[in-house]
């Protein structure tokens, strides 16, 4: 009996005419970020839930750092609802102004979150100006 040679699988991409096969080198290993961490990043700047990471990641200090400016973010919007609701109850509120200008700084407030959310998935740091001199006190 004659043995027949198992059967070759083709590589995924033909080799170049008249050359040989050289298959693409592996992915660098620790570039990519684990989907965990992410996860905990984005969650530092989404209100209160920038406990999560805080409490949850306390070996990772890039986390951290952005636990702590989103904190000091969330503590900034809570201090400007209590200073709405002073100013209204004082009879301050000027009507439709206070109305625009709310909407406006609440818009300030997402915009720099959602900037502080991009930054921190690539891998970089938003300064926030007077916050994250605060945040980094802590």
């Amino acid at each position: 009996m004659s043995e027949i040679p198992p059967p070759t699988i083709p590589p995924a991409t033909p080799p170049p005419p008249g050359g040989s096969y050289t298959p693409p080198p592996p992915p660098p290993m620790g570039t990519a970020p684990s989907s965990d961490r992410t996860i905990f990043l984005v969650l530092s700047y989404l209100g209160i839930l920038c406990l999560i990471p805080l409490l949850a990641k306390k070996d990772d200090a890039e986390v951290q750092w952005h636990a702590k400016n989103g904190l000091v973010l969330f503590f900034a919007e809570i201090a400007w609802v209590v200073i709405r609701v002073a100013l209204g109850y004082a009879g301050v509120g000027l009507g439709c102004l206070s109305g625009v200008v709310g909407c406006v700084i609440w818009i300030a407030f997402l915009a720099v979150a959602v900037v502080c959310i991009v930054k921190a998935v690539s891998g970089q740091r938003f300064r926030i100006p007077l916050l994250t001199d605060i945040a980094e006190k802590m």
